[in-house]
């Protein structure tokens, strides 16, 4: 079972270990994106002054410097940070909180260069039609990278549980080279990022087929949630009155609250839904919905408990996979991992490529003369 085990190991690892390597080097140039984003933005920080103007204001005076109405707001506790407009298509807009006065656009530049990250991560850096291939191949790779986590592990384990067998797959030898150094750290590495691996390749997968978040809502005996409909487009004349104390409502709703946003909507007679985020964006668990009808009235109240076990896990799934959903140290251990997935295929190729030489040479000796027979 274990030579088994060992070649299919091998070749899976020799099939998808390309496009794992791809998957794992911009999983590292994503370890601290939202960090990076948010310090590329850091010259639209604003002087806070008295006090915030109402949110009504700042939309009135959004509508009459852009000829329409923002499709969405956001505003955080911080008293520096500016308001966020979302125009659709066009995109986001900073605006100062205190005068309602137009900031400009994020940093476009390090958005890009995250986006054309991402394209690799997800799709091989395709785009249009081919992406649906590549899309196939990323996530049977992302599956095989999962059975290689496993299998690595089994094979890993010493067959004489004794310090002199164990410390050669555990740690770090000096004075190594060749196939004894790319052994050395193909085990150790992989022991160590084990743990951390699985949970990230494992939440890819949720992420990649919908059968996978199927399967999880089958196997918790959850209900699926309904689709998510837009909202349509918000119209330029919509009736502002009164959003400025339905945000009131909101705030006192989550005392600790450290953004705010509402999804404008397409008529005067919808409800306002506010997701309020009590973490950094990354941390489902501290975020919550509100919705309450233009009158005031209670619609719908949703927090991270109140949503069944197959959403709660599915809702954590994202975000652990890129590690947000414990914070910087999460992101850390991810983008480490993911490092160590680097070292993992490069080890891993190296030995594969160095049996493969072994084998050929072994097939170019010649046999020895036959011996005369009697």
């Amino acid at each position: 079972m274990r030579k088994g085990f060992f070649w299919l190991h091998l070749t899976a690892g020799t099939i998808g270990g390309l496009v794992i390597l791809v998957m794992s080097v911009t999983g590292v140039m994503m370890m601290y994106e939202r960090q990076m984003l948010e310090w590329s933005d850091r010259d639209f920080r604003v002087t806070p002054s008295s006090r915030r103007l109402p949110v009504t204001a700042i939309l009135e005076k959004a509508r009459d410097q852009k000829r329409a109405l923002p499709s969405a707001i956001t505003l955080r506790s911080d008293p520096d940070a500016p308001a966020t407009l979302t125009f659709g298509r066009d995109g986001n807009a900073y605006v100062n909180p205190y005068n309602g006065e137009m900031l400009g656009a994020p940093s476009t530049k390090t958005r890009e260069f995250f986006r054309a990250v991402r394209d690799w991560h997800r799709w091989l850096g395709q785009t249009g039609e081919s992406r649906a291939t590549a899309r196939a191949i990323s996530g049977a790779c992302n599956l095989a990278f999962l059975f290689l986590v496993g299998s690595g592990l089994y094979l890993w384990w010493p067959r004489t549980w004794a310090w002199q067998y164990i410390r050669p797959v555990l740690m770090f030898r000096g004075g190594l080279s060749g196939k004894a150094r790319d052994f050395n750290w193909h085990n150790v590495i992989g022991f160590w990022s084990c743990v951390p691996l699985f949970f990230v390749v494992l939440t890819a997968t949720l992420i990649s087929y919908p059968w996978a978040s199927n399967l999880l809502y089958t196997v918790t005996r959850s209900e699926p949630p309904a689709p998510v409909q837009s909202p349509g487009r918000v119209p330029g004349n919509l009736n502002l009155s009164g959003i400025t104390e339905l945000w009131t409502r909101a705030e006192q709703q989550v005392p600790g609250w450290r953004s705010i946003s509402l999804r404008l909507p397409n008529s005067d007679q919808s409800p306002l839904s506010f997701t309020i985020d009590e973490g950094d964006g990354g941390q489902p668990q501290k975020r919550s919905q509100l919705t309450l009808s233009r009158s005031g009235e209670l619609v719908r109240w949703e927090n991270f408990e109140s949503n069944n076990l197959g959403r709660r896990l599915r809702l954590w799934g994202r975000f652990v996979h890129t590690g947000e959903a414990f914070g910087l140290p999460g992101q850390t251990i991810a983008g480490i991992a993911s490092g160590g997935g680097v070292f993992l295929v490069w080890t891993g190729l190296a030995l594969a490529l160095r049996r493969f030489r072994a084998w050929r040479a072994r097939r170019q000796v010649p046999e020895p003369a036959l011996a005369g027979r009697g």
